[in-house]
C-alpha cells in the first residue's frame, strides 16, 4: 500500500511539473542517501520531497531531508530550494525547522 501512495503522489507531482516546465526525477547516490522525488525547473532549482503514507514517520523523513541537504556538493550543485514531505493525512503546515508538510489532497489547490 505505501508503494501505491508514493506512485500517486509522483504522479501528482508530475502533472504539477509539466504544468510548470519541471521534471520529477528520483534520487539516490553513492553514500545512501535517497530521496523520493526532485522536481527541477529548467534553470536547475529544484526542490526535494520525501513522500510518507501515515504522519507517524514525518520525523524520520525530516531527518532524511536534513542530512540529504547538508551533504549537497554545493561546487557542483545548489541546495534545494524548499525540503518537502507528503503525508496521505492531516493538515499542511511548515515545521519549525523550515520543512513543509503537505497533504497529499492540498497538492491541486
Amino acid at each position: 500500500m505505501i508503494y501505491s501512495f508514493e506512485s500517486l503522489a509522483t504522479h501528482e507531482l508530475n502533472v504539477y511539473a509539466k504544468a510548470n516546465d519541471a521534471n520529477v526525477f528520483h534520487y539516490s547516490d553513492s553514500y545512501g542517501y535517497e530521496i523520493d522525488a526532485i522536481v527541477q525547473k529548467r534553470n536547475g532549482s529544484y526542490a526535494a520531497f520525501e513522500i510518507k503514507l501515515g504522519v507517524g514517520y514525518i520525523d524520520e523523513a525530516a531527518e532524511n531531508l536534513k542530512r540529504f541537504a547538508t551533504n549537497i556538493d554545493i561546487t557542483k550543485m545548489d541546495v534545494p530550494k524548499t525540503l518537502n514531505i507528503i503525508t496521505g493525512t492531516g493538515m499542511s503546515y511548515r515545521r519549525p525547522d523550515g520543512i513543509n508538510v503537505i497533504s497529499l489532497a492540498s497538492l491541486g489547490k
